[in-house]
């Protein structure tokens, strides 16, 4: 079921209105979708590397907007709508650590899931639940989405063709660690903060807490 809707999905790629899906679902994709929009996106930008970074743009923004519905479900719905998506998602248990570290590192946490194969949806969902900063969230949303949508863009916009293998096979690992290096200090310096009473991480004690609460 879930190859054929990937199928699906990479078939809008030749659609005459291949933008509009590529918007659609970078907007679905961020609060409820299965299907990351990232193999879309590049099978777009192979077939016209000039509008690249004008693709990068609109799967940035319209992934912004799905975060906001994210973000809506988890404030206003999670009793009944979010639980099950969350459920549906077999995000369950992964649900009560997102939320400890969204209360514990806010901006950070929002980046790193943003722009690495964490499903950025369960970020959205919980970051609502928690109350997260409104303007917090959307600009660590814009950049988190733009640091990978543009960074596809902006490769295949001058390397073309020949980049495909290597955005396939690397764009995670080099998305991952060019975050680890941007926030890493913000991290190391939050844990040593918190560290120097010997206190173990607080959020690895969550699922338990949370299900109690």
């Amino acid at each position: 079921m879930l190859r054929k809707l990937y199928n699906w999905t990479m078939d809008k790629a030749a659609h005459r209105h291949a933008e509009w899906w590529l918007a659609f679902f970078c907007f679905v994709e961020a609060s409820f979708f299965p299907i990351p929009p990232h193999p879309l996106l590049g099978l777009m930008c192979l077939a016209e590397p000039k509008k690249a970074i004008r693709f990068a743009l609109v799967a940035t923004l319209a992934s912004v907007a799905g975060a906001l519905l994210g973000y809506a479900i988890g404030w206003g719905l999670y009793d009944t709508v979010g639980v099950r998506l969350i459920g549906a998602l077999g995000l369950t248990d992964s649900f009560p650590v997102a939320a400890c570290h969204l209360r514990k590192y806010d901006f950070e946490a929002i980046l790193i899931a943003g722009a690495t194969p964490v499903p950025f949806k369960l970020l959205t969902i919980t970051a609502g639940f928690v109350g997260m900063n409104l303007v917090s969230f959307v600009l660590s949303s814009l950049f988190a989405r733009a640091l990978i949508f543009v960074t596809v863009g902006v490769l295949f916009r001058v390397f073309g063709a020949p980049i495909k293998r290597v955005i396939d096979k690397y764009l995670g690992l080099v998305t991952t660690a060019f975050v680890v290096l941007l926030v890493g200090g913000v991290l190391v310096l939050t844990t040593i903060s918190g560290g120097s009473s010997g206190k173990a991480d607080p959020c690895a004690a969550a699922p338990a807490v949370t299900a109690a609460a």
